[in-house]
């Protein structure tokens, strides 16, 4: 079995950190990489990125339209409870 140095999340703090400017020449040092693996998992979690960013674009829109969904059914259920507070 394979061990693993670094999980999913502390690579990509990695990779963000490189986005924010730091070199990769002090990253590989920082962590005790190789070049080979800095590029492999840019590769590999670059696109997880993108994949992330449409996902959440799509919860929140799935939100959104739970909000609405919930105020709606507020407003109908004030509005049911106070026509049986007037028929009363």
């Amino acid at each position: 079995m394979v061990r693993r140095r670094f999980n999913k999340n502390q690579i990509i703090e990695i990779l963000q950190k490189h986005e924010e400017g730091a070199s990769i020449q002090s990253l590989i040092k920082e962590h005790g990489i190789s070049l080979a693996t800095f590029y492999n998992w840019k590769a590999k979690y670059s696109k997880s990125k993108n994949y992330n960013k449409q996902e959440l674009l799509k919860l929140k829109e799935d939100y959104e339209r739970l909000s609405r969904m919930f105020a709606e059914l507020s407003l109908e259920n004030m509005r049911l409870k106070a026509k049986l507070e007037n028929s009363n």
